[in-house]
């Protein structure tokens, strides 16, 4: 299938095969081109080589280079880059670890489809209308599940 001019491409950095072959399959279905890299060395080194996405998606927590390393390298390397940051975990300290990195959104794993489009369409369609200020990020979770009630 040759590639269309028009499609967007999507660079998901996460050091599991799972997530890789997960994110794959949700953006492949959304018509998105999908590339990879399973730590942040290898996502550098790829825009260093010429890979030109239209949006990282960054897990937060890796070995070798964790997520906010190579949040600070790709600012350095592509300041006007779209990235949207994920993690099993997202919490208060994480937030404010990002925040200062103008990420489009803190997704928490798993991440669910209809989020993760949301995200996407935030990146290419912003709306002026919003009350979010311009590249503040948007943080987006599954609701815990608390159990039966009285449990």
């Amino acid at each position: 299938m040759p590639l269309q001019k028009n499609r967007k491409t999507i660079l998901v950095v996460d050091d599991s095969p799972e997530m890789l072959r997960y994110f794959r399959t949700l953006l492949e279905l959304d018509a998105y081109q999908v590339e990879t890299a399973d730590n942040g060395v290898d996502a550098l080194r790829a825009l260093r080589d010429g890979l030109d996405p239209d949006v990282v998606i960054l897990d937060w927590q890796m070995p070798r280079l964790n997520g906010l390393r190579t949040l600070k390298r790709l600012r350095k390397l592509r300041p006007e880059l779209k990235v949207i940051v994920c993690s099993g975990r997202v919490d208060f300290r994480m937030q404010e670890q990002v925040f200062p990195f103008q990420v489009e959104a803190c997704l928490a794993k798993p991440v669910d489809h209809l989020y993760l489009s949301a995200a996407l369409d935030r990146c290419f369609y912003p709306n002026p209308r919003t009350k979010i200020a311009p590249r503040q990020p948007v943080v987006l979770h599954f609701p815990v599940s608390r159990g039966p009630a009285g449990a």
